[in-house]
């Protein structure tokens, strides 16, 4: 009799082991799965999204700003605007779009700022205008033969929305839009718990 109540009491010890594993293969199917297929999605490039949400040219490599020639010490974000030769039309348009967009932000204003970074002096003109008009725009040196290599367009003037720590997050060219930056600056803001 003793024998018997022995056996009764391991048989259901059985089916609660395998159902415990059971358990345990499923939650590490739900925990591990998704970063698994998360991981083969990125690297064998399926089910990605052909949509996006930005209007500028995504800078998804590491760059920083030092890697296009300019040394700065900035902890906020950034609307940088680079002038590899004459600060002409296209660049002083870049200038004026980078104050607006930073006066658009209402009261986020106090998270970014604005910079130029030329290679060549500007114009006394123009320097004037830039005194005057431009009273809180940093300036920086443009070193050219980095700015060469790092750029996607080493001869033109773009505009970067460069992150607190220095990394550059979206280029625009000189055909960017106000209203397209200030949305993708916005929405960066909004996503952004830093700067």
């Amino acid at each position: 009799m003793g024998a018997v109540m022995n056996n009764m009491s391991e048989a259901p010890a059985a089916p609660n082991r395998r159902k415990g594993r059971w358990q345990l293969i499923l939650i590490l199917l739900v925990v591990i799965g998704p970063m698994t297929l998360a991981t083969f999605m990125y690297k064998f490039q399926f089910w990605v999204p052909q949509s996006r949400s930005y209007h500028g040219e995504l800078i998804g490599n590491g760059q920083t700003r030092a890697d296009i020639g300019v040394q700065a010490d900035e902890d906020r974000w950034q609307l940088l605007v680079t002038a590899p030769t004459a600060c002409a039309a296209d660049c002083q348009q870049l200038v004026y779009l980078a104050r607006q967009l930073q006066i658009g932000l209402g009261r986020d204003a106090s998270r970014a700022s604005h910079a130029l970074a030329s290679a060549q002096p500007v114009s006394g003109d123009y320097e004037a205008k830039l005194n005057a008009e431009y009273p809180q725009l940093q300036r920086y040196p443009l070193d050219l033969s980095t700015f060469n290599k790092g750029a996607a367009i080493p001869g033109a003037a773009q505009l970067w929305i460069v992150d607190p720590h220095g990394n550059l997050v979206l280029r625009y060219d000189a055909r960017a839009t106000g209203k397209d930056l200030l949305n993708d600056l916005r929405h960066l803001l909004k996503l952004s718990n830093i700067g």
